[in-house]
């Protein structure tokens, strides 16, 4: 099955109203109004199940950018925001919340139209995590607090720390999670007191634009939310260098993370980067097989490998190598790929025609530089940007399908013979990423320890996800700073120490 096929509008709800949308006028929202480009343009977008015309979208430039940062830096100075009192963002948040909810069907269609995920996938896991991570942030805008320090010099001192917000902040964000990503850079943003200017990525812009569509009518002053739809090289770089912007965070590949930093030391702009990944999934001699094998297959063939996180480096213990690779390569082929409208499809297309050449173009490369080609690796005809879910094995370790990140669904597995922890966490750690990492064990001890050893921001043993709670970032190449939880919102905050002679 490819994207070609019919799907009707009454086996997705709200689609209808999601096409709707999509075909709509679609413009810059700045300073609380919508508004054109000054220059008039647009730019074209496209289903990547169909190829076809999708939407319309104003193309922002530097001078919109202007407008966009003059904005939010007048918010930054604007009692209604800057003096609304924190249990109040906390209620603009948790409405934001409300209104995602009431309209979840309708983004979930949305985003499959942008994106070409399975619906079901944006309808039960993008939308409910978009919605919890509004809600769990709403929490933390009450609970900013400083501290009271003693210090040890003479006199008699109070001393305190305030935490305040860093002010003006440039969000720009991926195509492979456009909601869920957009949602984990406004929500601490805004719950923290920061004016915010989101840039969705040029590929899928519409989620985010319904999004300001509901921001609107919540009752955020004019200002404090921002959305420019536009292109990296444009949009995202006059952005990433323009003086009046304080801090800029940053979801995508680790080569646009090293310009954003040398843009951002303009004004030394805070910076939070969540970068590449190249995850290690590690199956122990212990492990319960028949839950590696399926934890394997969906940490890789989820969204069509389209994750940062996705474990694409599979290392099994030889007493189980052939069990596993055999249980992957059977849901690899039993994987339905296809729009991601169609109720049957569980995995829809990549995000391009580019995107697609590239990852059929590492497989090709792998190949012939001697892996062993288990399941998949054909292209697929028909209309739409589509790979089929390929497993490798007898990869080296330099070869580039298993260095660098493919962002798409290619599994290189690996059987190691050695107990030995060090060696294993040695092998693993052999990457110039360092996001995640995935084990399987019934081993409590050796987990505890393994994962000690693992350079990577995320360890998750037999199982797990993301959670807006669990602080979210990488080692390495894979970026600076963390997202979600304490540290996610803090993120948006300097720290002023007072101290007062008595």
């Amino acid at each position: 099955m490819t994207g070609s096929a019919t799907v009707q509008a009454a086996e997705v709800p709200s689609l209808d109203k999601a096409r709707a949308f999509a075909s709509s006028r679609h413009r810059l929202f700045i300073g609380g109004a919508w508004v054109d480009a000054l220059d008039g343009q647009t730019f074209a977008t496209q289903d990547p199940a169909t190829g076809a015309h999708l939407a319309d979208v104003a193309k922002a430039l530097e001078p919109d950018v202007d407008r966009a940062v003059a904005a939010a830096r007048a918010a930054m100075e604007d009692p209604a925001w800057t003096e609304m009192k924190p249990a109040m963002r906390a209620r603009l948040l948790n409405r934001l919340a409300d209104a995602l909810e009431e309209n979840a069907d309708e983004f979930a269609a949305l985003e499959t139209l942008d994106n070409g995920k399975p619906v079901k996938d944006a309808r039960f896991f993008d939308l409910p995590h978009a919605i919890e991570t509004l809600r769990y942030n709403a929490g933390w805008a009450t609970k900013l607090n400083g501290e009271s320090i003693s210090l040890s010099g003479p006199g008699t001192w109070h001393a305190y720390t305030v935490r305040e917000p860093v002010g003006v902040v440039a969000q720009i964000v991926p195509w492979n999670a456009p909601l869920a990503m957009a949602v984990a850079k406004i929500a601490p943003a805004l719950a923290a007191g920061c004016a915010v200017i989101l840039k969705p990525a040029e590929e899928t812009p519409l989620t985010a634009l319904r999004l300001a569509h509901l921001i609107a009518g919540i009752g955020f002053p004019p200002g404090v939310f921002n959305l420019l739809t536009g292109f990296g090289e444009s949009a995202g770089a006059a952005l990433t260098a323009h003086p009046g912007v304080d801090k800029v965070t940053f979801t995508g590949s680790t080569e646009v993370g090293r310009l954003i930093l040398r843009a951002a030391a303009g004004n030394f702009k805070r910076v939070t980067l969540e970068l590449g990944g190249k995850t290690p999934v590690i199956v122990l001699p212990d492990a319960d097989v028949s839950r590696a094998i399926e934890g394997a297959a969906r940490s890789i063939f989820t969204n069509a490998g389209q994750v940062c996180n996705a474990g694409s480096r599979l290392f099994v213990h030889q007493r189980h190598f052939d069990e596993v690779i055999d249980g992957v390569a059977r849901i690899a082929e039993t994987i339905r790929i296809g729009s991601g409208l169609a109720s049957d499809t569980t995995m829809g297309p990549v995000i391009s025609a580019a995107q697609r050449d590239r990852v059929q173009g590492y497989v090709r490369q792998g190949i012939d530089e001697g892996a062993t080609l288990r399941s998949g690796g054909k292209p697929i005809d028909g209309d739409g940007w589509f790979v089929s879910p390929t497993v490798l094995t007898d990869t080296e370790a330099h070869m580039a399908v298993r260095r660098e990140e493919i962002f798409g669904p290619v599994l290189c597995a690996m059987r190691f013979d050695d107990a030995s922890l060090d060696r294993i966490a040695a092998e693993a750690n052999a990457s110039d990423y360092g996001l995640g990492a995935v084990l399987w064990t019934n081993d409590l001890s050796a987990a505890h320890r393994l994962a000690r050893k693992l350079k990577a921001g995320t360890v998750r043993v037999n199982g797990g996800g993301l959670d807006p709670a669990l602080p979210f970032g990488g080692f390495k190449q894979s970026g600076w700073g963390r997202e979600n939880g304490r540290e996610g919102i803090e993120a948006y905050t300097e720290t002023k120490a007072i101290a007062m002679a008595l």
